[in-house]
């Protein structure tokens, strides 16, 4: 065999080297580069694609920095970011992609809402970006040549692939194994992919067997209680980009509320325009008034609500529309302004434009509303209150109730919302309850007196519904004397508020123990006299007060509560029978014994039916006949009879 030659041996090395570097590259360590510092390398805007095509520039978004960079710490593994539609949330993923593509390559699942979502953003998106960014353009085969292994939905690169699908493709979500998974507009996704479960935990299985996984999701908000967006929020650091105020220098995120401006009405050709001015917004803890120009260009950061979840390796984002620097601020108004009392119109502008969350109320008052116009009362009993009802709510695990006062023309006084924690079958709880109803609630003492006058609650109406429903009858029963009685209610139009009591039987371990007054109550109606009263806006006839809590007495109105009181709405729904109104709870509101609470309580209130005048008589002091029984005594079991109390007894004039 001839020897070979020096030169002969030194091509063969060549080609040896040439041959083997591609794959040698792929075991190079990522170089130590953000995913902002490689876009600002990097990255091209595409003229089709982008309003100012050409370098990228992080300045343009400063808010994206911190969620691009989130991709190369070690420490994180999911990233969220909830925006509007035009805050550059596409690009926090495609330099993520670029990144990855160049400097640390691995497979890549990118999902979008439907197959036909990920087709056009291929097309319109991704390709472009690969085309006109150097960096990757040689890295990814050109989808023309034979032997790219390139598609539309598939890109492949060296030491890795990105694959992009429908979130209800499962054959894709389950059976492509992924250290990227990258999450777009989720709160679009299917709900279940072809029958074989949640998207997202098909996704997230196929990640387990990388140590370094990484997912980012991404999407514009959408119905409050119903955003996979907002639920993923709030698992992460919840960091909203905030500016700093420049009159105090207090931080705060943007909300439309602090947006204020002055607009009028203008008619031209027969159409209608508005014209807004003085637009600028009012900063929360000074109220100095700040234009759109002056807010723009002060500092601002992320600031962090739940730091604690970067321990657990996810941080979570949330960006105001108001802070994109392709829309402005009155460009939001007029979308607002034109959309009206329309919620069709209304939701596209608060999700979309905003990148808030949707919630639907109609005419209702909302929490923010019953929270700011709660007030101090002078002492347990504010001056008005004249009878005192309680309304129970029977949970497995507890008892929810509310003391409510009553006055003239429908005016009534939120006393106390509570809890007892504990089973209904248990001793315990019903007598933590009788604490409730026995004890003797106050006004303010008079001049050189010792103590106000007190009242006691004069009728409690305690839900039967649910798993203990005999236990609740049992209780009741013992506690007719003190006026506790069972109701159930009964949803449906035309069914009266109140209707004479009836006797149940009580039924333990099969036998028939006893019986018990029940009170069957429609509910519907009381709560659409609860829902137009909340809205009733001056002291007097109809009005609704809410204690803030003191010091010396913590009352229970806080934002949970009102949530619950403001958590249904009646809509029209399509039935079996046609189309009908009832009362759904709106998203978001998962819990609504706080209306439930109020209902009964107002129930008790109705069916009493007191002569108030004659009790307001009675409280100063006035000798008065005493009042004809009340519905609920004449309904008390003949053998309890002589331990009925009447109204003077009710009213203790300690």
């Amino acid at each position: 065999m001839a020897r070979r030659t020096k030169a002969q041996e030194r091509q063969d090395a060549e080609r040896l080297t040439a041959a083997i570097a591609p794959s040698l590259r792929i075991f190079q360590p990522p170089k130590d580069q953000t995913v902002s510092d490689w876009a600002e390398d990097n990255r091209h805007l595409s003229p089709e694609t982008s309003a100012e095509p050409g370098p990228w520039r992080t300045s343009r978004t400063p808010y994206l920095k911190e969620p691009m960079d989130a991709v190369t710490d070690p420490k994180v593994r999911k990233i969220v970011m909830a925006a509007g539609s035009q805050c550059g949330k596409s690009e926090l993923e495609l330099n993520t992609i670029g990144r990855i593509i160049d400097q640390d390559p691995g497979s890549v699942l990118y999902i979008h809402p439907s197959i036909v979502d990920a087709r056009k953003f291929s097309r319109l998106r991704v390709g472009p970006m690969i085309r006109d960014s150097k960096a990757i353009k040689a890295k990814v085969t050109d989808i023309r040549s034979k032997d790219s292994g390139n598609t539309i939905l598939q890109k492949s690169f060296p030491g890795g692939m990105l694959t992009m699908t429908g979130s209800s493709g499962a054959a894709a979500l389950s059976s492509t194994p992924s250290r990227y998974a990258i999450g777009d507009e989720i709160d679009r996704w299917a709900d279940d992919a072809d029958g074989e479960g949640d998207p997202m935990e098909l996704v997230e299985a196929r990640q387990i067997t990388f140590y370094n996984w990484l997912s980012m999701l991404v999407s514009s908000p959408t119905i409050k209680g119903h955003s996979k967006i907002e639920d993923a929020f709030y698992t992460g650091t919840q960091e909203r980009w905030s500016h700093q105020c420049p009159e105090c220098g207090a931080f705060h995120h943007l909300e439309f509320n602090d947006i204020k401006f002055e607009h009028e009405v203008v008619k031209r050709k027969g159409r209608q325009y508005f014209k807004i001015t003085n637009i600028g917004w009012a900063c929360p803890s000074c109220g100095a008034f700040s234009s759109e120009s002056a807010i723009k260009k002060q500092p601002a950061k992320w600031i962090a609500h739940n730091p604690d979840a970067y321990n657990e390796g996810i941080r979570s984002f949330w960006l105001s529309g108001l802070y994109s620097p392709w829309l402005t601020w009155e460009r939001i108004i007029r979308k607002f302004l034109e959309a009206g009392n329309n919620p069709l119109k209304l939701q596209p502008v608060f999700n979309t434009m905003l990148g808030e969350l949707w919630e639907d109320r109609g005419e209702m008052a909302d929490e923010d509303t019953l929270m700011a116009r709660r007030e101090e009362y002078a002492a347990e009993l504010p001056d008005g209150v004249l009878v005192l009802t309680c309304g129970v709510d029977t949970q497995d695990d507890r008892l929810e109730y509310e003391v409510v006062g009553h006055g003239h023309y429908g005016e009534k006084w939120g006393i106390k919302k509570g809890f007892i924690a504990g089973r209904p079958d248990t001793p315990e709880v019903w007598e933590r309850l009788d604490d409730v109803v026995d004890h003797v609630y106050r006004f303010k003492p008079a001049a050189g007196a010792a103590q106000g006058v007190g009242l006691t609650i004069s009728v409690t109406f305690v839900d039967s519904g649910g798993h203990y429903t005999q236990d609740v009858y049992k209780a009741c029963r013992a506690r007719v004397h003190k006026k506790v009685f069972a109701i159930k209610g009964k949803g449906g139009d035309g069914i009266p508020y109140v209707a004479p009591a009836s006797q149940v039987k009580i039924v333990d371990n099969g036998a028939v123990v006893g019986k018990c007054w029940l009170y069957t109550l429609g509910v519907d109606a009381g709560k659409a006299d609860i829902m137009n009263a909340v809205r009733v806006q001056e002291k007097g006839a109809r009005y609704y007060h809410f204690p803030r809590d003191i010091e010396e007495m913590v009352r229970g109105y806080d934002y949970n509560y009102f949530s619950g009181l403001l958590s249904e709405k009646l809509t029209i729904t399509r039935t079996r029978r046609g189309d009908q109104w009832q009362w759904v709870k709106l998203p978001g509101h998962n819990r609504n014994e706080a209306l439930d609470c109020r209902n009964y309580a107002n129930a008790g209130f109705k069916m009493m039916d007191p002569d108030l005048d004659a009790v307001e008589r009675r409280l100063r002091g006035t000798s008065v006949p005493v009042p004809a029984p009340s519905q609920a005594q004449q309904h008390t079991p003949p053998a309890n009879k002589k331990r009925r109390r009447d109204l003077d007894d009710m009213y203790d004039d300690f």
